[in-house]
């Protein structure tokens, strides 16, 4: 008997958007610029879910009675009718199959439902027609040895029919499979038959296919990964983590690398794939902590979907800061690069899964469960649509042989598109090694030498003094308006340059030619009150004691703090006596980066939001603000490191918080010192 589920007591509130002039943005007090938010053009809609269902989305299609069907962690799938809550109605869920083992993907495929479990792809039906499902067919399995990391992802179809899988590597303090084709993408024919397709894949929870069929994936930061990115991934690639290659001398192996070909060297992966034929590196990375910090599934802008004018380009989850990210892709010589860009935040809890509706708004299903997000939410459903307003945007960045042409969704201001201070370009890149992520390295600034507006004003042509191959390039256009005096939406987008195109170099004329602008790191090492980068690093520093004061004695208190799964302290409570000496140990026994931050009481949010916001240098800096209200500090650890420290308490009884400042990370890593009077 099928299991309904209805809402009595809750209404949905749905209606236009409210719009101001000037494509429903609104002036600033100070100037005629106009600013623009992103709900003013895509609307995020929440769909009801009932109390008794916990839903924590691992997987999601639409059905062709529009109806959405969703997997869920907890090994269930649900049939959920009128999703888009037409006329004010609810939506209705269904349980359809239960008892399954954490299943992280789904797909209707030939009137059949297929999805991911573990160990095995099994195919749902429905023999009786009760809306429950009566068969549940193992296609295919393979090995589990029981560590908590064997995630296995899928299935989506390829161009030829055949169905694509990924399976994660196990967590051991670093990636390893234990167990046979773990950290491979396989393929399941339709008849049943195994291939395996390609290596090198850490934490490959999404991948989907381009507008050409072509094949990309997302991969997480970790060990072998200093940051998140999508990958063109074809038979044969090896991708980057060597775990994987521990099965690549079968017979079947499309790849003939071995452990032993990777250099640990912390060189660019750019550079090592130079000497590593097979070696795959990124079509576009993601900065991590500014453009996410676990990418999930990828989604392609086709067919009748309606999400702006953006036709064409790839969307892009993360489960960690609760996001959505925009990738304009090109092939040079043969390779795909391109440029990410921001494009709608605000989701309730991790995006794990997206999918079109038939009306061209998207599904966004999510979960939180033992990594922790942003949005605060343990799950969520929510509906993103578009209101058919045109933001303006950078649209897309190419590359040129001289440096890139910008386009932008609506004609530019000339003056201020022709004004070099409008633009700030800065490349970078991550070392390619062993240890969990990477620092941002080799950072330095690029000049501008010329700019040139297109006749249409939609394309603004740069002249860069140099480019760096296989760097990522961030490109900021913080000064560039419409020809309304409207500042863009997102004003910064990172293009992955993993080849320089042919053809002419703009002539450089007196009409075009540029004085530059002041250097980024001059920018950048300027504090309030003019104050130097050195200043600010010192001012952090004294925060972070590592060594017994001389005149201590010994301490009055000793601490040893660990981490717990799920963005947890293994203790969140502790106890001290004003003005006390404490010596604290933080040991990280998580497979994350983590820090401990004490601030003043009241502060523990602005203190994490500081840390969002500090861009390229967070790393560097443990993502430790400068600010007054950071206290003391740990620096930020890698896992299975430790960091101890010395500080006083302080003199004024009260709670103060502590926190893992990494992004993504504080609103829920906390914890509460208490300071008690003598």
């Amino acid at each position: 008997m099928t299991t309904q589920h209805t809402f009595k007591h809750k209404k949905a509130l749905l209606g236009g958007l409210l719009f101001a002039a000037c494509f429903g943005a609104k002036a600033q007090n100070s100037d005629t610029t106009i600013t623009q938010k992103e709900e003013d053009y895509y609307t995020i809609q929440t769909l009801p879910i009932p109390e008794n269902v916990k839903l924590e989305v691992g997987g999601m299609t639409l059905l062709p009675n529009d109806a959405l069907a969703v997997s869920t962690r907890h090994g269930e799938v649900w049939k959920i009718s009128n999703p888009y809550m037409k006329n004010g109605g609810m939506p209705r869920y269904s349980l359809f199959a239960e008892g399954m083992h954490e299943t992280l993907g789904l797909n209707y495929i030939k009137g059949d439902l297929y999805l991911a479990q573990r160990s095995e792809l099994t195919r749902l039906r429905d023999l009786d027609g009760d809306g429950r499902a009566d068969e549940y067919e193992t296609i295919y399995s393979w090995p589990l040895s029981g560590n908590y990391h064997e995630y296995s992802y899928g299935p989506k179809l390829d161009k030829d029919g055949n169905m694509i899988l990924t399976l994660n590597l196990s967590w051991i303090g670093y990636g390893e499979s234990l167990t046979k084709w773990r950290g491979w993408m396989i393929k399941i024919s339709p008849e049943g038959k195994f291939k395996p397709f390609a290596t090198g894949f850490r934490s490959p929870a999404g991948f989907g296919l381009n507008n050409s069929g072509d094949i990309f994936y997302a991969e997480n930061q970790g060990d072998w990964v200093g940051s998140g990115s999508i990958t063109n991934v074809a038979e044969g690639d090896f991708v980057g983590n060597p775990g994987g290659l521990r099965w690549s001398g079968e017979p079947n192996s499309p790849v003939r690398l071995k452990k032993q070909d990777i250099p640990d060297t912390g060189e660019p992966k750019y550079e090592v794939a130079k000497r590593v034929p097979g070696l795959k590196t990124p079509a576009v990375w993601f900065p991590h902590t500014i453009l996410g910090i676990s990418t999930s599934d990828i989604l392609s802008y086709e067919g009748a979907a309606k999400m702006g004018p953006f036709e064409g380009q790839l969307f892009v989850g993360d489960q960690g800061q609760s996001k959505i990210m925009r990738v304009s892709l090109e092939k040079v010589k043969g390779v795909y690069q391109g440029v990410v860009f921001p494009f709608r935040e605000g989701f309730s809890s991790g995006i794990i899964r997206m999918c079109w509706g038939s009306d061209g708004s998207m599904f966004v299903g999510m979960t939180a469960r033992g990594w922790g997000a942003t949005g605060g939410k343990e799950y969520g459903l929510q509906r993103l649509v578009w209101n058919e307003k045109t933001p303006f945007e950078m649209k897309t960045v190419s590359a040129r042989p001289d440096g890139f042409e910008i386009e932008f969704t609506q004609p530019v201001d000339e003056k201020a598109a022709k004004d070099v201070n409008s633009y700030q370009i800065t490349s970078f890149t991550y070392k390619y090694h062993h240890i969990y992520g990477s620092p941002v390295i080799n950072q330095g600034d690029r000049k501008i030498k010329a700019i040139e507006v297109s006749p249409d004003k939609l394309k603004v042509r740069l002249v860069l003094d140099s480019l760096k191959l296989g760097y990522i390039h961030e490109i900021k256009t913080e000064g560039v308006r419409s020809a309304e005096k409207v500042a863009l939406l997102h004003n910064t987008g990172y293009y992955t340059l993993n080849n320089i195109p042919d053809g002419d170099n703009l002539k450089i004329t007196a009409q075009n030619q540029v004085t530059p602008a002041m250097s980024h790191h001059d920018h950048m090492n300027m504090g309030s009150g003019g104050t130097s980068g050195a200043v600010v690093a010192k001012a952090v520093t004294v925060k972070h004691l590592t060594k017994q004061p001389a005149d201590w004695g010994k301490p009055d208190k000793t601490i040893t703090i660990g981490t717990k799964p799920g963005l947890k302290f293994d203790t969140d409570n502790i106890t001290v006596k004003a003005g006390s000496k404490i010596k604290l140990t933080f040991k990280n026994s998580d497979d994350m980066l983590h820090n401990m931050v004490f601030v003043k009481p009241g502060t523990s949010d602005k203190v994490g939001q500081m840390a969002v916001n500090m861009g390229l240098n967070g790393e560097r800096l443990s993502f430790v603000p400068n600010t007054p209200n950071v206290l003391f500090h740990t620096i930020l650890l890698h896992p299975k490191e430790s960091d101890t420290i010395y500080f006083t308490a302080p003199d004024k009884p009260g709670t103060y918080p502590f926190l893992c400042s990494y992004p993504g990370h504080y609103l829920v890593m906390k914890g509460v010192m208490k300071v008690v009077a003598e």
